[in-house]
């Protein structure tokens, strides 16, 4: 047998490493006493689950309008699939998009019964919430009764905020906005005129006691009407819980004590429908994976932990902030049982190499395992194969154990700070993806770029077990045209001169310059080789829009770029602390050396940006219709920047920065670029583009 592994360290600065491997109740104990329930939840909630699979309730929603709406077909899309796989629980979520809208035969909440054709959305498909129930179920309870019968379990997912809902207008509904949020806009954190800073306008305000008590009421009616085996409060699917938050600050102790208060009321009443059904029902959480950022947004687990109000822990969406292990060493020291979760990356920007694909959901897998998970939560996986491997190996290390993988050094991208002001600052583990260019603009010339790369496999009993392997090292570090200047070393020894690959550099690795567990890599950029006379190391001509080396930033879509007249034309339409839009470029200055970029453009309304950082000073350039201005210098010069296009030349040497407009000297500023007072490094790129703004641009 032959493995094919390859440790793939992408770095988009996006490592990847990758290696191409070639419900029975208490045993039965009646239970007549509180204490007897209790000791049947903990023997029921230590029960092996090697994974979890949530289901977004999607499959009843968007139900194919060619196929009949008939329960066994409905169970074809997501859930037949499951029987006989590892998959120990399905978390099933009733949608409960925009908080109260279901697809179970709710009393409480709002009965999802809309068509996205009535809004113009999903054409093909058909909501059949409605013909389930005429058939005398449900969703939750057609899904319970496969699960029961082929020995799985089932939790009830409830998203405790969720706002796919946020585009919603009052001249243009959104499909999924409730009619409780129509009703009582003032139980919102904001409006769709008064955007949050922080999170989504549309999301319920927890601050609001008749928000918590009809979440409350919507957990008792499932755990009172149906058969589950546990609940399972999603609190990642959205981070935004309190007005205080949305807008910048942190949650007030009575905010946390009400979140935590409403834990309470839910264990409470799970023990007392479990003492009627002679049952247990577990409680399930799914939260971020800082005890500290959690406690910020209004969470405060750990003493959900303490206190024993939860079961099973999952953490991760989004975003991820530490290493699985803390999320391992945080639960168990409760003795609950812990469950990361293997969500959909949504990592934009891959070329080669797909955080999506199975051999990297096997690396992720592999390593939340050897961080002591007692199983995994697998988050919007279903859309992967039917006949995928994936089923039958990611909750079995031992069976993932010689396969072929990918180890990424970041398998996800989202940003903390969407939810959070300062989110980051509980970031731990580097990011490094194609969207995210934060670490690559950090790597200079004077400062190396460091980080362990997790494997899990262990190689060297892969060789002695007869394997053939094959490991590489890849980056892919975007404008780097000549391999010398990326000096990498491994575990303390450097490596040759990578080749590059279309667009990408390559090592290829022996196995035993590879070890299970951290690997300590370290990428040094080194200056690149000055122009000759009278060229440039890089042109971008606005015949196109900007493509490698250059990458766009999240920003967002009401930043716009088209080709117009032989040049980019970037419009700005929005007017939030979101809407921006940059392009980028690590481009390798120094503060000894002289560094020139110039560019040409005409300004027809609005403020727009050039910016430059040299691992030690960063400015910004900005250009709107009355002139140019340094923005830290506070210097300026007035000019008319609409009637026709200018050439900017902006100059970096040692601590000063100069502009030239159309070769005249403007703005001389000695110390733009001199350290910061906390001597911490800034960026190393060239950027420009569209910063958030009250007003349109273009």
């Amino acid at each position: 047998m032959t493995l094919l592994p390859s440790l793939r360290c992408a770095c988009w600065f996006s490592f990847i490493a990758a290696f191409l491997l070639g419900n029975a109740v208490a045993a039965g104990r009646p239970i007549t006493t509180l204490n007897d329930l209790r000791t049947a939840r903990a023997e029921m909630a230590a029960k092996p689950r090697r994974l979890i699979a949530n289901n977004d309730g999607c499959d009843a929603l968007y139900f194919p309008k060619e196929i009949e709406p008939t329960v066994q077909n409905f169970l074809e899309r997501r859930t037949t699939m499951l029987a006989g796989s590892q998959v120990a629980t399905i978390a099933y979520c009733t949608i409960s998009s925009g908080f109260g809208l279901f697809t179970h035969d709710t009393k409480v909440g709002e009965l999802l019964t809309r068509q996205g054709a009535d809004f113009k959305v999903r054409l093909e498909s058909k909501n059949i919430t409605e013909d389930l129930i005429a058939q005398k179920t449900d969703t939750l309870r057609a899904v319970t009764d496969f699960a029961h019968k082929n020995g799985l379990e089932t939790f009830w997912s409830m998203r405790m905020n969720d706002t796919h809902d946020w585009e919603h207008q009052p001249e243009k509904p959104h499909f999924l906005f409730p009619k409780l949020k129509e009703e009582h806009p003032d139980w919102l954190l904001g409006t769709p005129k008064k955007l949050t800073t922080y999170g989504r306008w549309s999301s319920v305000n927890y601050a609001q006691p008749e928000i918590v008590d009809l979440a409350f009421r919507y957990i008792e009616e499932v755990c009172k009407n149906y058969d589950v085996d546990g609940i399972d409060l999603d609190f990642f699917r959205h981070l935004s819980f309190f007005r205080g938050v949305a807008n910048g600050g942190k949650a007030k102790p009575e905010e946390v004590a009400a979140m935590t208060d409403l834990l309470r009321r839910v264990r409470t009443m799970t023990e007392e429908v479990g003492l009627k059904r002679k049952r247990p029902i577990l409680v399930s959480v799914r939260v971020p994976d800082s005890v500290d950022y959690a406690l910020d947004i209004g969470l405060d687990i750990e003493k959900w932990l303490k206190e024993g109000l939860v079961d099973i822990m999952a953490t991760t969406d989004y975003f991820r902030l530490n290493p699985w292990k803390y999320s391992v060493d945080l639960g168990h020291k409760y003795g609950v049982k812990v469950y990361p979760a293997l969500t959909d990356p949504r990592v934009r920007g891959e070329t080669h190499f797909k955080r999506r694909s199975v051999p990297a959901y096997r690396g992720r897998a592999a390593k939340a395992w050897a961080a002591g998970a007692d199983g995994l939560y697998v988050f919007n996986l279903y859309d992967v194969e039917r006949e995928s491997p994936l089923w039958r190996e990611l909750g079995d290390p031992a069976a993932l154990e010689f396969t072929d993988k990918e180890y990424f050094l970041t398998d996800l991208d989202g940003n903390p700070d969407a939810w959070l002001a300062n989110g980051q600052k509980y970031q731990t583990i580097p990011i490094v993806t194609p969207t995210m260019p934060t670490t690559q603009a950090e790597l200079t010339t004077t400062r190396p770029f460091e980080a362990p790369l997790m494997i899990a496999d262990d190689l060297k009993a892969a060789g002695r077990a007869g394997y053939e392997i094959k490991a590489g090292l890849h980056l892919d570090l975007p404008g780097i045209t000549d391999a010398s200047r990326v000096i990498v070393t491994l575990n303390g020894k450097e490596l040759p001169k990578g080749k590059i690959n279309d667009g990408w550099l390559d090592w290829v690795l022996k196995p035993d310059q590879l070890r299970k567990g951290a690997n300590d890599v370290v990428i040094t950029l080194q200056p690149s080789a000055p122009p000759a006379q009278g060229e440039w190391n890089l042109i971008y001509d606005g015949e196109a829009k900007p493509t490698s080396p250059w990458r766009r930033d999240f920003g967002t879509a009401k930043v716009q770029e088209s080709i117009k007249d032989g040049a980019l034309y970037i419009e700005d339409r929005g007017t939030a602390t979101r809407d921006y839009g940059y392009y980028r470029n690590t481009w390798g200055a120094t503060p000894e050396e002289e560094s020139i970029v110039e560019a040409r453009m005409r300004v027809e309304s609005g403020v727009h940006h050039l910016s430059v950082s040299n691992g030690v000073g960063n400015e910004r350039l900005e250009i709107s219709p009355e002139g140019i201005s340094l923005f830290n210098q506070k210097t300026h010069y007035a000019m008319d920047t609409t009637d026709d296009f200018h050439n900017y030349r902006v100059v970096l040497k040692g601590d000063s920065l100069k502009v030239y407009v159309d070769d005249v000297l403007r703005l001389d500023a000695p110390q733009a670029l001199a350290a910061r007072a906390d001597k911490k490094p800034t960026r190393n790129e060239l950027s420009f583009g569209e910063a958030p703004g009250k007003t349109h641009g273009e």
